[in-house]
């Protein structure tokens, strides 16, 4: 299975939307994360992303399908850490080793180096995934609600 990442547009907005809630909704109905949950967000919030210059969206694709994306926020300057923020695979593309290798892809592009994200910590299989991929909890923990954490790592 070759994954691919094609670069997204400002045309692209409405599709990344409309996957971004797919692929959030099952965390969102079972933390009720209303402030910082991806499935929250508005259209908004993708557009203006998208029109940043450091703000690189890609969609994450299997041959022609694409089966979900990838933030990369990269100022391309070395007293910045490079930032993960989403990353997010459609349901009926979960546990094929995907998301890994979507990154691998990015690390390719953006470099190897420091790198940063956060995951809700009480997602097991989230904290895996980027602890195998060398990702290291930095110890700060931000309580959402009672439920959920939000927890960062770097690499």
């Amino acid at each position: 299975m070759e994954i691919t990442l094609v670069r997204a547009t400002i045309d692209d907005a409405k599709q990344l939307h409309a996957m971004q809630i797919e692929s959030f909704k099952q965390l969102f109905d079972y933390y009720q994360d209303f402030d910082t949950s991806p499935a929250n967000e508005n259209i908004e919030k993708i557009e203006i992303r998208l029109k940043q210059d450091f703000t690189y969206f890609y969609f994450i694709c299997i041959g022609l399908q694409k089966v979900g994306a990838i933030r990369i926020v990269d100022k391309k300057d070395l007293s910045n850490n490079k930032r993960i923020s989403p990353i997010f695979i459609l349901p009926d593309y979960r546990d094929r080793g995907i998301a890994q290798k979507a990154i691998l892809l990015c690390e390719q592009i953006h470099g190897k180096t420091g790198w940063e994200l956060d995951t809700i910590m009480q997602e097991e299989k989230n904290r895996y995934l980027y602890e195998k991929m060398g990702y290291r909890r930095t110890g700060t923990i931000i309580k959402i609600n009672e439920k959920m954490s939000l927890i960062q790592y770097k690499k």
